[in-house]
This record gives C-alpha cells, sequence and structure tokens, in this order.
C-alpha cells in the first residue's frame, strides 16, 4: 500500500527574501537571474528551506556564480542528495553579464541576492541588487524611519 503524497508539502508560491540586504546595503539596480540547481535543490526551495543571509555574487571566468546561498538537504534525498553550501551558476544575458561585471570594478560595489521566487513557469529565479554598503549613520536613518512609520502605523488604529 503506498502513501498518498503531501500535496501541502510543496509550494509554488515561495518568497524568499534577504530582510538584511536593505538593512546593510543601498540597493542601485536589480536584476532576475536564472540558477542552476541539481535534482534535488527545487525540492527543497519549494519546502522553504533557502538561507539568503550569507550570500554573495562573485565573477569567476566571465560567469557569475552565488556563494553562501545555502539551500538545506532534502529529507526524502538518497546518495544522490545536493550539497547545500555549493556555489551555484546564475544564468543572465551576455550583455548583462559584461554591465554588471564594469559595474563591480568600481569601489564599493557589490553584488547581492535579495530574493528567490519561483516564477509563473516553475523555475527558480534569483533577484540579484547591484548594492553599495551604507555607512553607520546611514543605518541609523534607515531605523529612524522605520520606527516613525511604525508609529504612524499605531495611531491610525
Amino acid at each position: 500500500m503506498t502513501k498518498p503524497k503531501d500535496k501541502k508539502r510543496f509550494s509554488n508560491d515561495i518568497n524568499i527574501r534577504n530582510k538584511r540586504a536593505n538593512f546593510e546595503y543601498e540597493l542601485l539596480e536589480s536584476f532576475y537571474a536564472g540558477m542552476v540547481l541539481r535534482g534535488t535543490e527545487i525540492k527543497s526551495i519549494k519546502e522553504g528551506k533557502v538561507n539568503l543571509q550569507d550570500a554573495f555574487c562573485l565573477f569567476h571566468r566571465e560567469e557569475l556564480y552565488v556563494r553562501g546561498l545555502k539551500i538545506s538537504a532534502y529529507e526524502m534525498g538518497t546518495h544522490f542528495n545536493h550539497d547545500p553550501d555549493r556555489e551555484r551558476k546564475l544564468l543572465l544575458k551576455k550583455v548583462e553579464l559584461r554591465k554588471l561585471e564594469k559595474k563591480m570594478e568600481e569601489k564599493g560595489l557589490t553584488l547581492i541576492p535579495v530574493r528567490l521566487f519561483i516564477n509563473e513557469r516553475g523555475f527558480a529565479k534569483l533577484e540579484i541588487a547591484l548594492a553599495k554598503g551604507k555607512k553607520l549613520h546611514d543605518k541609523r536613518d534607515s531605523i529612524k524611519e522605520r520606527d516613525v512609520k511604525r508609529e504612524l502605523d499605531r495611531m491610525k488604529y
């Protein structure tokens, strides 16, 4: 007798955000990139077991990779399960890659993943942003704006 599949375990409404990105960086420009994934990685993503906090993007031989993106091992996987901490290649158009590589040569700019989602066709996409690190006083301004917004929302109710 076979068990019925648990339909609620997998979701196509995945929208995982890097909440620290807006606080730590000033986001200048964003791009959407596909990812080269191995077999069980998409199942872990659909379960929502992804951590974007320490992830960053880097160029290697004119190709863009994301490092530090942790996709947890799939529980039901066998010995063919993926390595959770491996580098994953990002898929962008050549024009976009060249543009990003030129921008990355500027001092103080970096590429960080902002959001991981699954599009209408079922493919995992990564929103990456060209970012510049915030200084301490900029972070204080962000905290102040967030607190003021929270107080205004409380007054409305």
